[in-house]
């Protein structure tokens, strides 16, 4: 069953890709789409049947040189299974959307054939987020990474006849090369030290990377935080964290169907997928885990700032992914694995809803994606309306405060991350209410200027609005009702006691000493008896939580405000955003007026681009031109050309002089030969 559901995205692929013209375009887009659907039942089967031990499915052997031994296997393990129903369910319902969307693309000529190219394209993509969610070995993990790159470039760059979709191709590909050299340095860290790359030895030599120390760029560090730290910053690429998220906005300009599946379940996703897949190593590594918490929290205040301004509706929600990215690695870092994959879980169902129905409004406004032209829309596409509506319920986490699980999926997932934040880093707690506040207005901006008020910008454009066809509302219907339950059904395997938690990822537990569960009492004296640990040694079960971190258990037990936190504060934005866009739509123009310095940092998101573009950019453009200029044109081409046409050609004609025809000028030169060679033999001893 694990090899159709990793292979059949990949025969899809070929066959929409290269047989398309044999079986029709047509028949193409079906194909992909069943085979896709076929998947996500499949990996729904497998979710909810599987015990939580880990199980291997050699497919064939692949890379054999030296001491290095790959093969291409599938491990199937919890942390496996939950990848496969995010990645398999929205994909599935991705293609099935975009059968409807696609059917006619401004962007292509009459009659031209791209609609079989585009859903090969979405099929190859889903082939290589599953090489990488199901490898046994680091290789294998890589080969999918950059698999998914190449991917997301052909996606993004999908109408490459607009310059922007060019650049924005290029820059996705090049901004995840600098986390990728990092990935491959890790990597190969781990190769010099475990002399394997299959996570099996390197989780069970995980214990002796935390006593080893290896030299790198000239210092000392401890292996378990270098190999950390650098698998991070390939994480930092791929999941578009703080100073390499630049990419993530930009990557609007493929298709939205592409952004669902790049935002929702695939490119984004691997990054936190990987630092809970190394969590064997994560442990042992504090100080990397502290730099993975940091820049989480950054991430997730950034790109809440930045969305308070965005007046493109893809690009609102992109970075809203890229601030829920930063709440991911926050848990992650605070050592609470397993609500990092409950909320990248819950968060590929709302998420996905809201960018297909952002596509749903901007086929419903003739691919108007400006929020600034919309207005007054909930009448004219009621159903894509409800269903932006759920979306935007789960994400700003709406829910019965104090429950924990009474709400909508985000309401539980956030505030798990939340209530681990304020243990395990306070400071990334407070930076994670503020983002929920941000993020409870943009969310609530988007909605009003899109479905309320009056209508703005075209008018024939808002006269000739309509929704979309079902084949489009379908997937939409679906998403919601993971939107709605999927916290809830989920949240005691995720976030409850870690007995629980344990077991649901496959692994054992046992009773503390006595020591740890007085130094949890005195740390948090609010905390009941620490019950249970983890008892698995590293490697054995999906996700490993050393017996001295007790943050899973020690969160249950925060404050009461600590917990009603994230819930006003999703309260306040949506105040704020009402009393804004509904009360008072004159309001914001004024703020903007007033505070103009402040808003054009935010329109422009923080000046990253401008800074990257003049230390890097024009730096290095400055550096080719010189290295062009006075390197090739003026060394390289300048010495040719001077040894080609000035010394060559004056040797050249004074050995033509020599070649006058009159023997006594041979018998000269001859002669001067001899005195020369016997003079070199007399003054440095000849033979000796």
């Amino acid at each position: 069953m694990a090899s159709v559901i990793l292979l059949a995205p990949l025969v899809g692929a070929l066959i929409a890709g290269f047989g398309w013209k044999l079986i029709g375009e047509r028949a193409a887009m079906w194909m992909t789409t069943g085979l896709l659907i076929l998947c996500a039942l499949l990996s729904w089967v497998v979710f909810l049947t599987l015990d939580g031990t880990t199980e291997q499915v050699t497919i064939l052997r692949w890379i054999e040189s030296g001491s290095l031994s790959t093969d291409w296997a599938i491990r199937l393990d919890r942390l496996t299974a939950i990848m496969l129903v995010v990645i398999n369910t929205v994909s599935a319902l991705v293609h099935l959307y975009s059968i409807g969307y696609m059917a006619h693309d401004e962007n292509f000529r009459e009659g031209e054939h791209y609609k079989a190219r585009f859903f090969a394209y979405l099929s190859f993509f889903t082939f290589a987020m599953l090489m990488l969610v199901t490898a046994d070995n680091l290789v294998q993990l890589f080969f999918g990474w950059e698999g998914v790159g190449l991917a997301s470039y052909l996606l993004i760059n999908f109408y490459f006849r607009k310059p922007s979709a060019n650049a924005a191709a290029m820059k996705a590909f090049i901004v995840n090369r600098v986390g990728d050299f990092a990935f491959l340095l890790g990597i190969a860290t781990i190769f010099f030290l475990v002399d394997s790359v299959r996570f099996d030895d390197i989780f069970a030599a995980a214990p002796a990377l935390a006593e080893t120390q290896v030299t790198f760029l000239w210092a000392e560090w401890n292996a378990a935080n270098l190999i950390a730290f650098l698998l991070f910053v390939g994480a930092m690429g791929k999941s578009a964290q703080l100073f390499l998220h630049t990419w993530l906005p930009d990557a609007m300009e493929g298709p939205t169907p592409v952004s669902a599946l790049i935002h929702a379940a695939t490119m984004v996703t691997a990054g936190v997928f990987l630092v809970c897949r190394m969590s064997p190593i994560m442990e042992f590594a504090p100080e990397a885990m502290a730099i993975v918490t940091a820049v989480g929290a950054a991430t997730a205040f950034f790109a809440a700032t930045v969305g308070l301004v965005q007046t493109d509706i893809k690009r609102v929600i992109a970075y809203s992914t890229c601030s829920q990215l930063g709440y991911m690695f926050v848990a992650a870092g605070v050592g609470v694995y397993s609500v990092a994959m409950f909320h990248l879980f819950t968060h590929a169902f709302f998420k996905a809803m809201l960018f297909l129905g952002a596509g749903s409004v901007i086929h419903a406004m003739h691919h108007e994606q400006d929020m600034m032209n919309y207005g007054g829309l909930r009448k004219k596409i009621p159903y894509t309306f409800w269903a932006m509506m759920i979306g935007t319920l789960a994400i700003t986490g709406v829910g019965i405060p104090l429950t924990g699980w009474i709400g909508f999926a985000g309401f539980a997932s956030k505030d798990a991350v939340i209530e681990s934040a304020y243990v395990g880093a306070e400071y990334a707690f407070w930076l994670l209410v503020v983002s929920a506040l941000f993020t409870s207005f943009y969310s609530w901006r988007l909605m009003f200027l899109t479905f309320f008020g009056r209508p703005r910008g075209n008018k024939h454009t808002h006269e000739h609005a309509h929704e979309s066809p079902k084949v489009m509302l379908i997937p939409l219907g679906v998403l919601a009702v993971g939107a709605i339950f999927a916290g809830a059904v989920w949240y005691g395997s995720f976030f409850g006691k870690t007995n629980e938690v344990v077991r649901f990822f496959g692994g054992e537990y046992t009773a503390p000493s006595e020591e740890l569960a007085a130094a949890v009492a005195e740390r948090s004296p609010k905390a009941s008896e620490l019950d249970y640990v983890m008892e698995s040694p590293p490697g054995e079960a999906a996700i490993y939580i050393a017996p001295e971190n007790t943050v899973l258990h020690e969160a249950h037990y925060v404050p009461d405000w600590v917990k009603l936190a994230p819930f006003i504060a999703m309260l306040a934005g949506l105040l704020v955003a009402f009393q804004m866009y509904i009360r008072r739509p004159d309001w914001p123009r004024k703020l903007a007026e007033n505070q103009r310095p402040l808003y054009e940092f935010l329109l422009n998101k923080w000046y990253f681009d401008e800074i990257y573009d003049t230390i890097f950019v024009r730096s290095a453009k400055g550096l080719g031109g010189l290295l062009w200029k006075r390197g090739d044109g003026g060394i390289i081409d300048g010495g040719i050309n001077g040894l080609a046409m000035g010394i060559i050609p004056f040797f050249t004609r004074l050995a033509g002089r020599a070649q006058s025809g009159y023997v006594f000028h041979y018998a000269f030169a001859m002669v001067l030969g001899i005195a020369i060679l016997i003079t070199w033999f007399t003054l440095t001893g000849g033979a000796e």
